[in-house]
């Protein structure tokens, strides 16, 4: 049954509105009642008790901010009467319990994969063409348009029929005629994509670097059965450095990998020739492999947000955790990314690091973060956007108390920098920014073969190799968005579902996409950003 208010943690002194509450309403919440002062809009919160100035606000049992002036009971939060305060942490003070949840159901399930030599399983078989420099984009964009065209056969989508039928005299009104194409793909068990990029040379020789790395990783990931890689030849991520990267990280690789440095090669012409003929004889035996089932133990799980409200931490979270809590439970591989929407919890998340090592790391990666952050005259404060702010979440602290239970309750197995990539089965933290597209493209390069990707507000964004899926905190969204939308969660707060029901429905979903079963609607849309965290500054 909907409720209108709620109390996230008994130790909180702020309410949350579940609904629209009107000035002068009355509630009943615990045993008490309480007035609303001013208009309280849904997924925003008022004062559960009077505060003076200086007054800690407590959300998720944490502080999440203070008062800068006095705020009476009934009184909705704002930024005009709140400032973001996180608390202090000590280091590792104890060993956080966790009681595992039911697994019976889960422990012999399978999905349908692609195998690899190194015992990893994937979840698309993906040709991936890419850069080592951003001189080499109109290359890969031509070869793009050529195996789209002549290889992929890819269906037309709406709006190409709209443009072809105006184009041939119609109205573009009725395309029943026109909407129905046969597919005819050459080859059915392939899909080759596309990246582009900025970086490569001309910044930091770090960065670089980190792209190697970050492409060795994207090789890595078993989504991927084979490369086309492009190369200027004179640019500061030389071939040597990605191929490095990527025998550190597989020093047995047997993925075919192509490689073409234009500096080399004479003309456009002449590289782009051999170009395609390698690499059509590598899409062509990389099409022989069939998926198989694999045990649900070998997805590695992405655990991300994007366009937070103020439901997120309550449902579409919460519900990512338990899923992430069933995997590590399995031996299963989730990875919680976006450190800086991990601000004011991270004493919870040193105490459940099972190696003390991790925690100290976890820190130092944060405090490291923000001094960066702040030598550039911001802040992890100023993380909140203004669509998360409209929306409730007014400070960084309580975003990031909300945004931190997609990793659940279970211990932490590792803790990883930006680039390094998950081996351990559990629950791993990475190192990210909170920007959708960076965080997105650092999990997959770290071995993340699904992502979940909750939000509140609505974004499109997806992968190139890695199926994104959209889980929306509230019904609302699912309804207004479902273009985008591939779960909704929102059944959390309407009280149809509770969050384990929510979440054992949205594991099924997974193992479905997973398999190739069902597809996502980044998926659909074709939407496969690509953007590498260059080291500098960027929430």
């Amino acid at each position: 049954m909907q409720k209108n208010v709620l109390k996230v943690n008994p130790k909180d002194n702020v309410i949350v509105a579940l609904l629209d509450l009107p000035a002068g309403e009355s509630v009943h919440l615990d045993g008490s009642d309480y007035t609303v002062l001013k208009d309280t809009k849904a997924k925003h919160k008022f004062a559960a008790v009077d505060f003076n100035e200086g007054d800690q606000i407590i959300m998720y049992g944490v502080i999440v901010g203070k008062a800068n002036r006095f705020i009476a009971k009934g009184e909705v939060i704002t930024t005009e009467n709140v400032k973001h305060q996180s608390a202090k942490v000590e280091g590792k003070t104890g060993t956080q319990d966790w009681t595992p949840p039911d697994i019976t159901k889960w422990k012999d399930r399978t999905f349908m994969g692609y195998h690899r030599e190194d015992g990893q399983v994937g979840t698309e078989n993906v040709w991936l063409f890419f850069p080592l420099v951003f001189c080499e984009n109109k290359n890969i964009e031509t070869l793009k348009n050529i195996f789209e065209k002549e290889l992929l056969h890819d269906k037309a989508s709406r709006h190409q029929l709209l443009l072809r039928s105006l184009l041939n005299g119609g109205s573009g009104t009725d395309l029943a005629v026109e909407e129905e194409e046969p597919d005819t793909r050459i080859f059915k068990n392939i899909d080759a994509r596309f990246i582009t990029h900025q970086g490569g040379c001309g910044g930091i020789r770090q960065d670089a670097e980190a792209l190697g790395r970050l492409f060795a990783g994207y090789v890595n990931n078993p989504n991927v059965a084979g490369a086309t890689v492009l190369s200027l030849g004179c640019q500061n991520l030389q071939v040597q450095i990605f191929m490095d990267a990527l025998h550190t990280l597989a020093p047995g690789n047997k993925k075919p990998i192509v490689v073409y440095e234009q500096q080399k090669s004479g003309t456009i012409d002449e590289m782009l020739t051999g170009v395609i003929r390698d690499s059509y004889e590598g899409i062509k035996k990389a099409n022989e492999t069939q998926r198989k089932p694999a045990s649900i133990t070998k997805l590695n799980i992405g655990l991300e947000c994007g366009g937070s409200d103020g439901f997120s931490g309550i449902s579409a979270n919460p519900v990512l955790g338990e899923v992430s809590d069933i995997m590590a439970a399995i031996g299963g591989t989730t990875m919680l990314a976006e450190f800086p929407e991990l601000c004011g919890v991270e004493q919870e998340l040193v105490n459940r690091c099972v190696h003390e090592e991790d925690g100290v790391k976890f820190l130092k990666l944060m405090k490291d973060f923000e001094n960066s952050v702040v030598a550039a005259g911001s802040g992890f404060d100023m993380n909140p956007s203004p669509g998360n702010i409209k929306d409730g979440l007014i400070t960084d602290a309580m975003k990031s108390a909300g945004a931190s239970k997609k990793g659940g309750s279970a211990p932490i197995v590792e803790v990883l920098d930006f680039t390094e990539y998950a081996t351990k089965p559990g629950l791993n933290l990475l190192c990210t920014p909170g920007n959708d597209a960076e965080c997105t493209t650092a999990l997959v390069g770290s071995g993340a073969t699904v992502v979940l990707f909750t939000t509140g507000l609505g974004t499109p964004m997806g992968n190139p190799i890695a199926p994104v899926v959209k889980i929306s905190s509230n019904t609302a969204l699912a309804e207004k968005m479902p273009d985008i939308i591939d779960f909704n969660a929102g059944t959390v707060i309407s009280g149809e579902k509770t969050i384990p029901e929510t979440a054992e429905e949205l594991l099924e979903f997974i193992i479905q996409v997973a398999s190739g079963e069902a597809k996502t609607k980044a998926g659909l849309l074709n939407q496969h950003d690509f953007i590498p965290w260059r080291r500098g500054v960027s929430l």
